[in-house]
């Protein structure tokens, strides 16, 4: 579960962590009525769950609340990365001096939380750790040890901090860890933490929760944050882009093309009880991606519903803004009816994992 910047500050703040002045808008109205209340030039914030706002556009400055006001409509109803902004964070104007990064994420490999801290503050920490990686400190933290505030001032020391900033610095990173074991984060990030003549700021907030601790966390129920993703999605980079129902099956299937000679393109996870609109967004996902020559869908219906998943697949192809080869291994709940749709629709299907995989590869291979 991905939080918005406005929920993430909400928590930040609760557990101690200084943060801006702001207030959340949906309309331009509102966005006035809070530049009014922060008395000082403000900050207007697209909020989307989504990187790269600043680059596209998502955050600009105004100086007056009838300025702010010009500025939201703007803002509002534009579309970053295919994420429609509904809501606008009006927040004060920051007076930066300096500016710092820092974050705890798990670390699957070393099975342990990872704290990354840096003086490269609010840029892309991917460019830091590519062209200066050793501007980067990391700090793996034993699970099974308490996280003490004299590791978290050590940290402050490496990042080459001096004086009383190393126990301030040292404060925010132990706050942060805290952060992210109390709510069991996948990663809790501020960037760029900011030093003001007031002190320092979290002037972003980044935080993600794992799904299967939500049921601990039933105060963020009614966030709209709280609607799950639709699927799990990760690009690759190969050409054959593989859809599954379920983890598992989506891995497997993956599995099956690397046997056969192939490279996934996708590991596309629909879920357990996926619809024809899920099908069919997930699809059309994959089929916008420039590298994919052809589709594995592999569907073992339970809850999901094959007669759903032969609808999706016709109404997506046959509105599909590029022709590509698809592959459909389909069976389960009923499959008759699924594949008797995709019959008429003169689709190929098999009943097969390793049949579909096959298949997928030798077309993927024919198309070179």
């Amino acid at each position: 579960m991905k939080f918005f910047e406005y929920s993430a500050k909400e928590i930040f703040k609760r557990e101690g962590i200084p943060v801006p002045e702001s207030y959340v808008a949906v309309n331009a109205k509102e966005a006035g009525k809070a530049a009014a209340k922060i008395e000082k030039p403000v900050a207007l914030k697209s909020q989307v769950l989504t990187g790269g706002r600043g680059k596209a556009g998502g955050i600009k400055f105004a100086d007056t609340p009838k300025e702010a006001k010009k500025v939201a409509k703007e803002l509002l109803g534009i579309t970053i990365k295919e994420e429609r902004v509904n809501k606008i964070l009006v927040e004060e104007k920051i007076n930066i001096q300096s500016e710092f990064y820092i974050s705890v994420v798990m670390d699957r490999s070393a099975k342990q939380p990872l704290i990354m801290a840096s003086t490269e503050g609010g840029v892309d920490i991917e460019e830091v750790a590519k062209n200066t990686p050793e501007k980067i400190v990391k700090y793996h933290v034993n699970p099974l040890e308490e996280f003490m505030p004299y590791e978290a001032r050590g940290i402050a020391k490496k990042m080459g901090v001096e004086g009383d900033m190393i126990s301030k610095m040292g404060g925010f990173i132990w706050k942060l860890f805290n952060v992210f074991k109390k709510y069991d984060a996948t990663i809790a990030e501020i960037n760029p933490l900011v030093l003001t003549p007031e002190g320092l700021i979290a002037a972003d907030a980044k935080l993600e929760i794992d799904d299967d601790a939500l049921w601990r966390h039933k105060e963020f129920a009614g966030l709209d944050e709280a609607k799950k993703d639709e699927f799990a999605y990760v690009p690759l980079d190969g050409d054959i882009a593989v859809i599954g129902n379920g983890a598992g099956l989506t891995l497997t299937g993956m599995d099956m093309i690397n046997l056969y000679g192939g490279k996934p393109a996708t590991f596309l996870d629909i879920g357990g009880g996926s619809s024809k609109e899920i099908v069919g967004k997930a699809l059309n996902l994959v089929i916008a991606e420039p590298n994919v020559k052809v589709i594995f869908l592999n569907v073992l219906g339970g809850i999901t519903r094959a007669d759903d998943v032969a609808k999706g697949v016709i109404d997506v192809m046959e509105n599909a803004g590029r022709e590509i080869p698809i592959v459909i291994r389909l069976t389960g709940t009923n499959e008759e009816e699924g594949q008797r749709i995709l019959t008429e629709a003169s689709i190929p299907f098999e009943t097969s994992m390793e049949a579909a995989a096959r298949k997928a590869v030798e077309l993927c291979e024919s198309l070179e």
